[in-house]
C-alpha cells in the first residue's frame, strides 16, 4: 500500500523557527539549549502524529477528465475530480499538482481545494493547456498532499493517472460558423466573396426576374411557357478535384507567432478541406519533404475529412530540403483530370523558390496551381523600419532582400497563370479560403 511521504507544512516550519530563539540564547545559559531541544522534539512528535492521522491515498478518489483529442494553438480544458471515501466529517485540505505534457503551455495545474465529507457532490478544479503543435502528448500522474488534522504535516501521495492524448490541428476552426466569422473578420473582400458564391457555371434553378438581373440569364423559353420572366441561377460546379500539398521541409520549421509555419499551414489546409468537401468537391492531401510522407488521393465525404485530419496531426517539419519534383511526380502519376493544386510552402528562399517555380509552372495549363505562403510580419517590419544601429541596418538589408525575392517569385508565378496567396498567421486560413471561393465562383476550373 502506498503510505506516501511526510511533508511539513508552513506552520511546522514556523514552530521550528520559534525554537531557534532559545537555541540562540544557549550562549547565555545552557538551560535555553535544553528548552530548544524540547521544543524541537515536541514539534517532531506532533508532526509524526499528524502524519499518521492524515488521510491515506485510499481515502480520496482522484481522476482527470480530458478529451482524447486536443486542439493545437487553443486553450483546452482539463478537469480534476476529487471525492472523499473516508468517514471523516471535518473538511479536508488538499493540494494537487498535475503532470501536464512538457510540450504544452499550462496554467493552473497546481491548485488547492477543500473537500467536503463523504456522500456530497464531488469537487472539481479546472486548468488549461495550450499545445503549440500537433502530435501525441503524455499526461503523467496526479500528486496530492493530504493535510493532517493538526495542520503540521501532510501526506504526499501519487495517484496513477497517466494517459496519452492526441493533439490535432485547431478543430474549433472547422465549424461553419467559425469559418464565416474568420472570413468576415480576416478578409476585407468578404462582401465580394459572398456575392460571387452564388455564381458559377452549373445550372441550379429558375426564379422570377428582379430589377438588376443580367439579361443574358433570362430563360426565354421557360418565360414563354410560364407567362412570366424567369432567369437562370447558377452554382459553382461540384465534384471537382482539389489537391492540398504541404511542404514539410526545413523552410516550414521556422516559427511565426509562437507556432511553426507548418502548424499554421496544416490548420489552413484542414479548413480548406472542410469547405471543399462541404461544397461537394473531392479533396486529396499530400505531405512531403525530401520524400513523400503522406498521400491520400482525392475523395469526398466527411469520413474522408477524418482520414485527412488523422494523417496530418503527426506531420512534422524536417530539417532537409524539399523535393518538389518528386512530390509532383508522385501526385500526378495517375491524376489526369484538371485539378486545383494548393501548395503550402515558404517563398523566401531563392534557391528553393527556383526549383519550385520550374515544377509548379509545369502544371499549367492542365492544372490550376495556387501557392500559399505565410507572411512573417517581423521580416516585413525589419525591411521597412529605420535602422538605429549598424546591426539594424544589416537586418534591414537581409529582410529587404527576402521581400524582394518573394515579390519576384510571386510575379513570375502570377504571370504564368498561377495564383499566389500571402497572409499573416491570423488571416492565413481565411485568405486561402477566399482564393478557393473565388476560383469556384469564377469557374476557373
Amino acid at each position: 500500500m502506498n503510505q506516501g511521504r511526510p511533508v511539513p507544512t508552513g506552520l511546522a516550519v514556523a514552530l521550528f523557527a520559534v525554537a531557534l530563539v532559545p537555541a540562540a540564547l544557549t550562549v547565555a545559559s545552557p538551560t535555553f539549549g535544553w528548552l530548544a531541544l524540547a521544543m524541537n522534539v515536541a514539534v517532531l512528535a506532533l508532526c509524526a502524529v499528524d502524519f499518521l492521522r492524515a488521510p491515506r491515498v485510499d481515502d480520496v478518489r482522484a481522476s482527470r477528465e480530458v478529451e482524447p483529442i486536443l486542439s493545437s494553438g487553443t486553450r483546452n480544458a482539463v478537469r480534476l475530480v476529487f471525492e472523499r471515501l473516508d468517514e471523516g466529517t471535518a473538511p479536508l485540505r488538499v493540494e494537487v499538482r498535475d503532470e501536464p505534457p512538457s510540450t504544452v503551455v499550462s496554467t493552473g495545474h497546481r491548485q488547492s481545494l477543500t473537500l467536503a465529507p463523504r456522500n456530497t457532490a464531488p469537487s472539481r478544479v479546472t486548468y488549461f493547456v495550450t499545445p503549440p503543435s500537433r502530435g501525441d502528448a503524455h499526461f503523467g500522474d496526479l500528486h496530492l498532499r493530504l493535510s493532517g488534522p493538526l495542520g503540521l504535516c501532510a501526506r504526499q501521495v501519487r495517484v496513477p493517472a497517466a494517459r496519452t492524448v492526441k493533439i490535432y490541428p485547431d478543430l474549433t476552426a472547422l465549424s461553419k460558423e467559425a469559418l464565416l466569422l474568420a472570413r468576415s473578420s480576416d478578409a476585407p473582400s468578404e462582401r465580394t466573396v459572398r456575392r460571387r458564391a452564388s455564381e458559377g457555371r452549373e445550372f441550379e434553378s429558375l426564379r422570377e426576374y428582379r430589377p438588376g438581373d443580367d439579361y443574358r440569364h433570362i430563360d426565354w423559353k421557360a418565360s414563354a411557357r410560364h407567362a412570366n420572366t424567369l432567369v437562370r441561377t447558377w452554382q459553382p460546379e461540384r465534384h471537382q478535384p482539389m489537391l492540398l500539398l504541404l511542404d514539410c521541409g526545413r523552410h516550414m520549421a521556422g516559427k511565426v507567432r509562437g507556432r511553426r509555419k507548418l502548424d499554421h499551414a496544416v490548420d489552413a489546409a484542414l479548413r480548406l478541406a472542410r469547405v471543399g468537401l462541404d461544397a461537394g468537391d473531392v479533396v486529396g492531401v499530400m505531405a512531403f519533404a525530401s520524400d513523400v510522407l503522406t498521400f491520400l488521393p482525392p475523395r469526398k465525404g466527411h469520413e474522408h475529412l477524418r482520414l485527412i485530419t488523422e494523417s496530418l496531426y503527426r506531420a512534422e517539419a524536417a530539417l532537409e530540403e524539399s523535393d518538389y519534383g518528386r512530390a509532383y511526380d508522385f501526385a500526378f502519376a495517375r491524376q489526369t483530370r484538371r485539378t486545383l493544386v494548393v501548395l503550402f510552402t515558404d517563398l523566401v528562399d531563392p534557391d528553393a523558390s527556383s526549383a519550385l517555380l520550374t515544377r509548379t509552372l509545369a502544371l499549367r495549363p492542365r492544372h490550376l496551381p495556387v501557392v500559399a505562403s505565410l507572411l512573417d510580419e517581423d521580416v516585413r517590419a525589419a525591411a521597412t523600419q529605420v535602422p538605429e544601429e549598424v546591426q539594424d541596418a544589416y537586418s534591414r538589408q537581409a529582410a529587404s532582400r527576402l521581400e524582394a525575392e518573394f515579390r519576384r517569385t510571386a510575379s513570375t508565378l502570377r504571370d504564368a497563370g498561377a495564383l499566389v496567396v500571402r497572409a499573416p498567421a491570423q488571416g492565413f486560413g481565411a485568405a486561402t479560403l477566399n482564393v478557393y471561393l473565388d476560383v469556384k465562383s469564377r469557374g476557373l476550373l
